[in-house]
């Protein structure tokens, strides 16, 4: 069974109402990313960030996957499937894929802020006072900037091992995510799904490059039904 590895960024949650990461004004929902999503941020005001990640995870559990996500199941039928997303939701999962890397974290767990390796399912607000088993405050489980990206080598190897690669709704401008396409043989089919495609270093290197400039749920279906021919 070939090995098709599908990279998803916010393009193909936002079809199911997920706001995407920034606005044109550089803000996340109202805020600017110094203050919810850094760990400079959480020493200065905890309250402030927990307040904003309990909102998200509200949002997240009024919303459903849409056909984009839908689609990618269906090709696990004919592939071994890995989804990589740069996403914090669950609805890959909702959907039905059964293997899915979170590179940035997951917005239904919570993790120590002192052991790491405590990481929680937890899909309720988190507040002051919630504690791990070692007494340690909870915090989202979110990987902010000017952290590291822990699950970046798993996926890195499994993309390197990838015989297709799909990439859905991500600019790829962001790193390291964004380099992670450049770990595919050279000869590796690459399917690109965005509305506004951005080729990036990596991407402009690669002969095998199809870019549909489509949204997620209409894209992704229509390059899904080729595969399963």
């Amino acid at each position: 069974m070939k090995k098709l590895v599908v990279l998803t960024g916010a393009g193909i949650s936002a079809e199911s109402g997920i706001p995407t990461f920034r606005d044109a004004g550089g803000l996340w929902e109202g805020h600017r990313v110094e203050e919810v999503a850094t760990p400079g941020a959480w020493a200065r005001n905890p309250e402030l960030v927990l307040q904003f990640y309990n909102e998200r995870r509200r949002k997240l559990q009024e919303v459903e996957p849409n056909d984009g996500h839908r689609a990618l199941v269906d090709l696990e039928s004919k592939y071994q499937v890995t989804v990589v997303t740069q996403n914090v939701d669950d609805l890959h999962e909702r959907a039905g894929s059964k293997n899915v890397i979170h590179l940035h974290g997951e917005l239904l767990k919570a993790r120590s802020s002192r052991f790491e390796h405590l990481v929680y399912h937890w899909p309720k607000d988190i507040r002051l006072g919630d504690f791990c088993e070692r007494g340690a405050q909870l915090r989202p489980h979110i990987v902010w900037f000017g952290e590291m990206v822990p699950m970046m080598e798993e996926a890195a190897r499994v993309t390197s091992l990838a015989d297709i690669l799909l990439i859905v709704g991500t600019s790829m401008q962001v790193y390291p995510a964004a380099g992670l396409a450049g770990y595919v043989d050279f000869n590796v089919p690459i399917y690109y799904i965005d509305p506004k495609p951005s080729i990036n270093y990596e991407l402009a290197h690669a002969d095998t490059v199809r870019v549909i400039p489509d949204k997620a749920s209409t894209g992704v279906r229509k390059i899904v039904e080729e595969l399963l021919l």
